[in-house]
């Protein structure tokens, strides 16, 4: 008798993110999606590699609770320039603001993934560092962005996925899919960890 195959684990998207779940779609598993509710704010001395670390776990382990038995999966993504954090604008003037301080600039995002066991409460991180090189940019250019874009959502100001690729003058990451908000690459490695092979449909 051949040994019954280990059941496919159940995974779990701590974010309620539209971009993250079409990424993390792109891996053809079937996951559920669910807000994790934690307080983001940054510690003091708190590095933005340690913060999007720590959030990224702490986002995963909100759901333990809610689902005690699955693989759940946690990212976060910190945005630097100059050794400023630019949060997710919230509305127009802050987007504006934001876009003017990094025309011309390099803008670090750093993206953390963490994939939590939450039977065994085992925890796997990775992080992806990707240098945005802005162009130099005029107001009525940033105007003509926020108001077609509206990007108030997203770290910076800035969607890649959209129109904020225009913004650009070029991009040093691993994975592109790290500056829409889910390092896919390093997803892939931490998932087959816990025993999920991609290619082999999961499980």
């Amino acid at each position: 008798m051949h040994p019954t195959p280990p059941a496919p684990r159940s995974l779990v998207l701590a974010s309620s993110s539209r971009y993250r779940q079409e990424l993390l779609a792109k891996l053809g598993l079937p996951f559920t999606a669910a807000a994790p509710s934690i307080d983001e704010a940054a510690r003091p001395g708190e590095t933005p590699t340690r913060l999007s670390r720590r959030l990224a776990e702490e986002k995963a382990r909100a759901l333990a609770e809610r689902f005690p038995a699955h693989l759940i999966i946690g990212s976060d993504q910190v945005a630097m320039l100059g050794g400023v954090q630019f949060g997710k604008p919230g509305g127009p003037a802050r987007a504006r603001e934001q876009l003017r301080a990094a025309a011309g600039q390099t803008v670090e995002f750093f993206t953390s993934v963490c994939v939590l066991d939450s039977a065994t409460g085992e925890a796997l991180t990775d992080l992806d560092l990707t240098l945005a090189h802005f162009r130099p940019l005029t107001d009525a250019q940033i105007e003509g962005y926020v108001e077609k874009e509206r990007p108030f959502d997203c770290a910076g100001g800035f969607k890649s996925e959209g129109l904020g690729i225009a913004l650009l003058e070029r991009l040093e990451t691993a994975d592109p899919n790290a500056l829409v908000g889910l390092p896919l690459i390093r997803l892939v490695g931490l998932l087959e960890k816990f025993g999920v092979e991609i290619l082999a449909g999961g499980g």
